[in-house]
């Protein structure tokens, strides 16, 4: 019998995250395991850019989409530090990782 690899054993697709949606402002001050995030072109604002972000509260799956420039700034710069907890806060008119 000759073994055959697997789709999925090569192929680099890119998979939308599991996880129900939460509004960013739903989990302010929670604490929360990022799991995995995603930065993307947006569709609606020209030259600007969006995450979405998967985490983790109890054990539950979830993600949420932000525009936010200082967490994808905190994504992109600890991206090596995945999984890691936090919590996300809003100061002022902005959302920042704590």
């Amino acid at each position: 019998m000759v073994n055959y690899p697997k789709f999925s054993d090569f192929a680099e697709e890119v998979k939308p995250f599991d996880g129900d949606k939460k509004r960013i402002d739903t989990i302010l001050n929670q604490a929360i395991l990022v799991v995995d995030f995603k930065i993307k072109k947006s569709k609606q604002k020209q030259d600007s850019l969006y995450a979405t972000i998967q985490f983790k509260i109890e054990d539950v799956t979830y993600i949420v989409f932000t525009g936010s420039g200082v967490l994808i700034e905190q994504l992109e710069k600890y991206k090596d530090n995945l999984p890691f907890y936090t919590e996300i806060k809003k100061i002022d008119k902005y959302y920042t990782f704590t």
